[in-house]
């Protein structure tokens, strides 16, 4: 099988990158795009031989990494975003083709955000400082000491994007590399090991590994030598994934699904809560953080629904490659399959779709909003991550507050509200890991990311992404008992 392919007109390696070196498996599976479910390439198929030789090579690598200087580490990650800045075309281009997601998007905001994900960390690395504190005299110092090799599972919804807000802190924190990338879409991840090393950075630091997460992922997340875990993606495989690396205890970060409501106040802006409303298809709707359950006050329902229909209705859908696009094709077949049951069971359950319900040609689903849905039915508890959203009423502020926590997620939560007392009233209520008042997806690295209950453990991002790709040790020194060197 070729080694290489060509995804509009960019060259690819399908190869895993491990050690420093391009390395073939002996089985290969087939990447399709989701644009014509065209086959992109045969993949290579990582085995347990694969993840033990990245490990390897991640531990014999983390020594010298770990010691270099944050000043040089910091230069290597501002190289590494110099080159995802000067191939920023062909890194669009095969996401696009990878993964189906708009090809303005990925060239305005998905890829220069991957070179700032870099430097963004490189230079918090250099102010990371904590002052020093005393204690009865004695002096506390607190620093971030590298952990060790580290595994990065990414999902494939921002394939890149979401790679590189694990890869570059782990990268700054003087931690070595395993990144497995979605099958789904792993090509990116390929083109990244590409641009590492020819940015300068050292053999073993950043391994990439191809292939099913069944295949390798308990290979990965059980391996004695790995020192933390990073996931993006489902319950189940999370679930999973903690019981593979208890054995071990290692330290887990998880970030994982959503149910995400929007709360339309009467008092909010009505346009502007629309236009919140609508945001929530990009991407197909395959995004964690979609506020998909949107909840309106009752006396502004009607007419909210009726812009909400008038908005969406001029959205064009399909090929994300064409600047005219809008929403372009869902992921995968299985994807689609799974989207439009949600739907066809939700309508049998009762619900109406105000708009959409239905597939189109190819791996396109119309952009749908259910009504008449019960609290308690499948299509308001359970994440679709396709362009569905539900939509409820509410009394007062009372009932809004516990329509929006009730579910077993807790990623984020979206108020649209003209009233600031209310909008502080209801966020200090809400179960969520980020909340947006009368905005959506406004996201600092600075700030700390992740989600409460079944949306996941832990947060990263700014210096929480430090705190959990280091050991954080403190220094407590004595006011005396130096010896005199004088």
């Amino acid at each position: 099988m070729p080694t290489k392919i060509s995804v509009g007109g960019v060259s690819v390696d399908t190869r895993h990158w491990i050690g420093g070196e391009r390395v073939a498996s002996a089985e290969t599976f087939a990447d399709s795009s989701p644009i014509d479910g065209s086959v992109l390439g045969e993949i290579s198929r990582g085995t347990p031989k694969e993840v033990a030789a990245a490990v390897a090579a991640a531990k014999a690598a983390f020594p010298a990494w770990a010691g270099t200087s944050r000043a040089e580490r910091a230069r290597t990650l501002h190289a590494i975003a110099d080159g995802v800045e000067k191939r920023l075309e062909e890194l669009a281009t095969v996401e696009t083709h990878d993964n189906g997601a708009l090809l303005r998007s990925h060239r305005r905001g998905v890829m220069p955000r991957v070179a700032h994900n870099f430097r963004f960390f490189a230079d918090w690395l250099l102010k990371l400082d904590h002052e020093d504190f005393e204690t009865r005299g004695h002096t506390n110092h607190v620093s971030w000491d590298p952990a060790g090799p580290s595994v990065l599972i990414t999902p494939w919804n921002a394939p890149l994007m979401l790679a590189t807000w694990k890869v570059a802190p782990a990268l700054a924190a003087g931690n070595t590399v395993i990144l497995k990338p979605a099958e789904w879409s792993p090509l990116t991840a390929s083109l990244l090991a590409d641009i590492a090393a020819e940015a300068g950075l050292p053999a073993g630091v950043l391994n990439v590994v191809q292939g099913y997460g069944v295949e390798i992922g308990d290979a990965l997340t059980s391996h004695p030598d790995v020192r933390r875990i990073s996931f993006t993606g489902s319950v189940p495989t999370a679930r999973r994934i903690a019981a593979s690396a208890a054995a071990n205890l290692t330290p887990l970060s998880l970030e994982l699904g959503g149910k995400s409501p929007l709360l339309v106040f009467a008092d909010a802006d009505l346009d502007l809560a629309v236009d919140l409303a609508v945001e929530q298809y990009d991407n197909a709707g395959q995004v964690c953080l979609a506020a998909t359950r949107v909840l309106v006050e009752e006396t502004v329902a009607q007419e909210f629904t009726r812009r909400f229909v008038e908005k969406a209705s001029r959205l064009q859908q399909g090929d994300p490659r064409d600047e005219a696009t809008d929403i372009g094709p869902n992921i995968h077949p299985r994807q689609l399959e799974k989207i439009d049951g949600f739907v066809r069971r939700a309508v049998e359950a009762g619900a109406r779709a105000v708009i959409g319900g239905h597939r189109e040609e190819g791996q396109y689903y119309a952009p749908t909003l259910l009504t008449d849905v019960a609290q308690d039915s499948e299509i308001v508890q359970e994440e679709v991550f396709g362009p569905v959203l539900t939509l409820q009423t509410f009394a007062d502020e009372e009932e809004a507050v516990r329509l929006a926590n009730d579910t077993r997620f807790g990623l984020a939560a979206t108020v649209a509200t003209g009233d600031p007392e209310r909008a502080e009233r209801v966020t200090a209520r809400l179960v969520a890991g980020t909340v947006w008042v009368n905005c959506f997806f406004v996201r600092d690295l600075q700030a700390p990311f992740g989600g409460s209950r079944h949306s996941g453990v832990g947060r990263e991002g700014g210096t929480w992404s430090f705190d959990f790709y280091c050991d954080v040790k403190n220094t407590v020194t004595a006011p005396k008992g130096w010896a005199d060197h004088g």
